[in-house]
């Protein structure tokens, strides 16, 4: 990936981390996205300037916004000169038990994890198309089969994987689409999930542990730099519980 350029939402923190690190590693220049993180976000480019210089960047984006996805892929072109990929990975994520979703929750957890993706990546597939570049969405192992209590969550991760196989179609020949579905890699920030729900969700998968941020990452770096002939595709990187489910 020596030379390419590619913008990660929701890097500064997290999976984000994970994956923005893992592609500077490899030899690309990475935006690193950010809404709140923002302390996170300079010093993550920071230690990677440090290293390589120039060859990070942080932009703060609401990517509830959509003017601000145009600013945000522009910001990336004037500073690099270039977008060769696209890692959607900023994700709202909280429980909506039925009879208590409100509309602010639909639009966080449709606007982050659904129409954000949509509208940053139709920004930045001309620039894409012009790298012969790649997308990697991250959806969630959830949005084929559904988690009690998070069904908005789960709705908007299942449209945002209807979306990837869509968008493989649209920005064919040019332009790989493909998602990766994590499973218990991190928990979630918040009490959502306490110990003795845990231990009963790494029992189920096949491996029995969880697995780490960078088992996503290697999977968003092989679908952007070793899976020339992957398009549409998702990749459970869940131990092996959705096998089962």
């Amino acid at each position: 990936m020596i030379g390419k350029t590619v913008l990660v939402t929701g890097a500064a923190k997290r999976v984000g981390c994970a994956i923005a690190s893992e592609l500077h590693r490899a030899g690309a220049n990475v935006m690193i996205h950010y809404r709140t993180a923002q302390a996170d976000a300079a010093a993550l480019a920071a230690e990677f300037n440090a290293q390589r210089p120039h060859s990070a960047f942080c932009q703060h984006a609401d990517l509830a916004d959509i003017d601000a996805l145009s600013a945000l892929v522009d910001s990336t072109i004037a500073y690099f000169g270039r977008l060769d990929a696209l890692v959607n990975n900023a994700s709202s994520f909280f429980a909506t038990p039925l009879g208590k979703i409100s509309l602010a929750d639909w639009d966080d957890l449709l606007g982050s994890n659904l129409k954000a993706p949509l509208f940053l990546t139709q920004a930045a597939a001309p620039h894409l198309k012009a790298a012969q570049g790649a997308v990697v969405n991250i959806t969630d192992i959830h949005a084929e089969r559904p988690l009690a209590g998070y069904p908005l969550y789960c709705a908007a991760k299942a449209g945002l994987l209807g979306l990837t196989r869509a968008l493989a179609i649209e920005l064919a020949p040019d332009v790989r689409v493909n998602a990766v579905a994590p499973g218990p890699v991190q928990w979630p920030d918040g009490g959502d999930f306490d110990q003795p729900t845990r231990e009963r969700i790494v029992a189920h998968t096949l491996l029995k542990r969880a697995g780490s941020p960078q088992d996503i990452a290697r999977a968003v770096r092989f679908l952007l730099n070793d899976a020339t002939y992957v398009t549409g595709q998702v990749i459970n990187v869940d131990g092996g519980r959705s096998a089962h489910l």
